[in-house]
């Protein structure tokens, strides 16, 4: 799963990173702990819009929804069930890179996880880098406010992340530079299942 990350990096880094420029940059603050069940809005870019970041709300909102409660179920997405899922079937090629530079789980210390460690996960040097994700667009029933939202897709927990998250055992999908375009792209969705990619993991006291 993956419900905190961060994104610590300026604003100019990020747009010279993934060669775009943020259609209303001071609306960017870099924040070390991003919480997503208060749904903030984060840095992402759109498979329609490649070369302009934006800021989506994270939790999807699909179109059908009468209000924005549902988001609370809809910040991660299941690679494996998402042609099932009501709330993601239909926008399953509405894919989105949500920018990063780290993110944070917690290990169970014992079997009922009374006792938890917390980690960040970051690339290497603390790089960026993204997740896949996928994004809807939702009109706010009463002031016809245009909402655009946005779920992590997850997957299952490679052997790095499976000793980290050793509960539910599950990641987000991430993606490399060499790979975002193909995510973009719509590229077969089990293409990216089980990312083998290189991590590190710092424990946070």
């Amino acid at each position: 799963m993956c419900f905190h990350s961060k994104l610590s990096k300026k604003a100019q880094d990020i747009e010279s990173r993934f060669d775009a420029k943020f259609n209303n940059i001071k609306q960017y603050t870099s924040r070390d702990n991003i919480n997503g069940f208060a749904f903030p809005k984060t840095p992402v870019i759109a498979n329609l819009k490649r070369d302009i970041i934006q800021q989506f709300s994270w939790g999807l909102i699909p179109f059908w929804a009468k209000d924005n409660t549902i988001r609370k179920y809809t910040l991660n997405a299941k690679i494996e069930t998402l042609h099932e899922k009501p709330s993601f079937r239909n926008v399953m090629d509405n894919r989105c890179l949500v920018i990063t530079d780290g993110f944070y789980e917690w290990q169970w210390l014992d079997p009922k996880g009374k006792q938890k460690q917390k980690y960040l996960i970051t690339f290497p040097e603390n790089q960026l880098f993204t997740f896949g994700g996928i994004w809807s667009e939702w009109v706010e029933k009463v002031t016809g406010e245009i909402v655009n939202s946005y779920s992590i897709v997850t997957t299952e927990a490679n052997t790095f992340m499976a000793e980290i998250h050793n509960s539910k055992k599950r990641m987000p999908v991430i993606l490399t530079k060499e790979n975002e375009t193909r995510w973009l792209d719509g590229e077969t969705i089990n293409t990216f299942k089980k990312p083998k990619i290189d991590l590190v993991a710092i424990a946070i006291k």
